[in-house]
């Protein structure tokens, strides 16, 4: 299944989201690939930080979309609007798309866009689309998240999930040691976090 993480704003952490996603996947025992077609290649650099401190399981990553039929398990794709024809290329082929959303009004507007966009591509033959909100605001009564929630939710074309990935310093960590949140502290917000998100987005264990 080839599965898209991307928006029409930067800034979503959707790079951090594919890497702690690919991770929790093999996590399962799932032959997972990322094609990383975002030109910043955060994700390449964290997988080759990986292989450099010897860490286990190595994550497989390319940088071109496969063919449908050479598409054999997970594939998380991450790409960024510097590359309009990388984004417009991954959407076509793509089985699902899923959107991270900062909560700000900026982003909701982006995610519009962004939407606009699949359907040119993708007309009536739309894949299933999830929303979230990445980055989320800690404080528990937050009116930012709460507000970007009931906005996403007022968007036809997607389904909005009600787990969100909160900003904690963990996320930020598991790039510079190249470890997913799960693997720095099993029993951590983050690692809840990102469990209760992707049971969401590719089911249970």
């Amino acid at each position: 299944m080839l599965t898209l993480f991307a928006n029409f704003k930067g800034g979503t952490g959707k790079s951090t989201v594919v890497f702690n996603m690919a991770m929790w996947r093999m996590e399962q025992g799932k032959k997972v690939t990322v094609c990383d077609l975002d030109p910043q290649r955060t994700v390449s650099d964290v997988a080759e930080i990986r292989e450099e401190d010897g860490v286990e399981p190595v994550l497989k990553v390319v940088h071109e979309l496969p063919a449908k039929k050479d598409a054999k398990g997970d594939w998380l794709i991450d790409v960024g609007t510097s590359d309009m024809a990388a984004l417009r290329g991954a959407i076509r082929v793509c089985d699902k798309i899923v959107i991270p959303v900062t909560p700000s009004q900026a982003d909701i507007w982006a995610t519009q866009h962004f939407l606009d966009i699949v359907t040119k591509e993708r007309g009536k033959d739309l894949p299933p689309i999830v929303a979230f909100v990445n980055r989320a605001d800690p404080h528990p009564r937050s009116r930012e998240n709460a507000e970007s929630i009931e906005a996403l939710e007022t968007l036809s074309m997607i389904k909005t999930l009600p787990e969100k990935m909160v900003q904690r310093l963990a996320f930020r960590r598991s790039f510079s040691e190249g470890l997913a949140v799960f693997e720095q502290e099993p029993s951590g917000k983050a690692a809840q976090e990102l469990d209760a998100l992707a049971r969401k987005i590719y089911g249970s264990r």
